[in-house]
């Protein structure tokens, strides 16, 4: 079986979008450790969706610029 939001992909919350969009940094079982563009959170992975083109590009904007300004790994 194949595992749903893997670390890397880019998701959204499926019942709110007061997390933003995010990118999956972990996984444990069914859970999934996401850093959205206000906080990191985990998360059941039957609660996530895939992340539309726009919402991929958002984080993907929001990882440079924290890169940009703190350096390391987002």
């Amino acid at each position: 079986m194949e595992t749903p939001h893997g670390p890397g992909s880019y998701v959204a919350h499926t019942g709110t979008d007061v997390y933003g969009p995010g990118k999956v940094i972990g996984v444990d079982g069914r859970h999934r450790r996401v850093r959205f563009v206000h906080y990191v959170a985990t998360v059941r992975a039957e609660d996530l969706r895939a992340a539309s083109a726009g919402e991929a590009r958002e984080v993907q904007a929001w990882l440079r610029a924290r890169k940009a300004r703190y350096g390391g790994e987002w």
